[in-house]
């Protein structure tokens, strides 16, 4: 898919950061075919759809509305739209 068809979020536009360092959906999501409801908590290490969100903390995220998920194609590298 090509990064121009993509929207650019921000990564806490999408997760929520908690105070004991897990993140939660703040909306339903989509990663590789799998789907997370809005709130459902994941800790540092686990992988979830074979990506480790905490790998790519604050790195904008490439993804689009379909269906009422988000669903995220990948993860900005740069400020130049690689991901």
């Amino acid at each position: 898919m090509n990064v121009e068809q993509m929207n650019r979020y921000r990564f806490l536009d999408v997760f929520e950061e908690r105070s004991d360092g897990s993140l939660s959906p703040k909306a339903p999501l989509e990663v590789n075919g799998v789907s997370f409801e809005k709130g459902v908590p994941f800790g540092p290490g686990l992988t979830l759809s074979g990506i480790n969100f905490h790998n790519h903390r604050y790195r904008d995220i490439a993804a689009e509305q379909l269906g009422g998920r988000l669903v995220i194609r990948g993860f900005y590298k740069n400020g130049r739209g690689t991901y």
